[in-house]
């Protein structure tokens, strides 16, 4: 019984796998807004962070101590920096937020396709949010950028000119059930996917970039965030001369933070698979 409910369930998914897109062309999704990290020393991850060429565009403080730090990719685009407060609090990925053109309407979709979103509201910044839990139990954000926000005064601001890439590429996430997740973000995210050798490869929108990559959890796999570059060689370049230790494979280049988590620059790929 069990064996066939799970057939059933990964049924559906690759059933909306190849189905047409519910809503990532016309309406509410347009790309990823930021994606957040808890980490051991904020001063040391800003610091790190800049040498990749990204600027703090903005922080939130309490009672004297930076609680938030927005680090600038491009204009809509972000790194979400939280300091860790104790011990029990987990380091490194702790979610991605969607950008929205139509919040309210992604909801009532999101809502339709059986996902329980939380109420839209508007966030500490200015922006309408809403967010629900995945099937692992992590956020997922969704924010619509509004006029008078922290992020839209911000905009043709703090963009580093030594940035190695100005662009999130995609993220690469470790699951540890590949047929949930591809429910999650097919039948209910309304989103893509093709399978590949490594995993399940998930389009955001109608456009080649950004992508996600699931792939089945093992004991030390993390989340690794991928930007996009034209030129390997100068990318490198570019990181070593700030400093940074480059680890290449292939065509990507591997540098890793003080908590360990990665980022990866690789070319940017924009032919579609027929």
């Amino acid at each position: 019984m069990m064996k066939m409910r799970w057939l059933g369930t990964l049924a559906l998914a690759m059933l909306c796998a190849c189905s047409p897109r519910i809503f990532a062309q016309g309406s509410a999704i347009t790309g990823i807004a930021h994606v957040a990290y808890r980490v051991s020393n904020l001063d040391q991850e800003i610091a790190f962070l800049n040498k990749l060429g990204y600027e703090e565009s903005f922080a939130f403080t309490k009672d004297g101590k930076t609680t938030e730090v927005f680090v600038k990719i491009n204009n809509r685009q972000f790194f979400e920096v939280y300091p860790q407060n104790n011990p029990s609090e987990p380091l490194g990925w702790m979610h991605v937020c969607y950008e929205s053109n139509d919040l309210n309407a992604l909801y009532n979709t999101l809502a339709a396709h059986g996902l329980k979103p939380r109420p839209v509201e508007k966030a500490g910044a200015g922006n309408l949010i809403s967010s629900l839990m995945d099937p692992e139990g992590r956020v997922t954000e969704f924010t619509q950028y509004m006029p008078g926000s922290r992020h839209t005064l911000d905009r043709g601001k703090h963009l580093g000119p030594n940035r190695v890439s100005d662009k999130i590429a995609g993220f690469e996430l470790p699951v540890p059930d590949m047929a949930a997740a591809m429910q999650f973000y097919t039948a209910g995210m309304g989103f893509t996917a093709r399978n590949t050798r490594v995993g399940a490869r998930i389009r955001i929108t109608s456009r080649p970039l950004p992508w996600i990559l699931l792939r089945p959890a093992g004991p030390r796999a993390r989340p690794r965030l991928f930007f996009a570059v034209n030129d390997v060689a100068a990318a490198a370049k570019k990181l070593q001369a700030a400093g940074v230790p480059v680890e290449q494979r292939g065509r990507r280049i591997i540098v890793t933070d003080p908590d360990g988590n990665q980022f990866v620059f690789a070319p940017t790929r924009t032919r579609r698979r027929r």
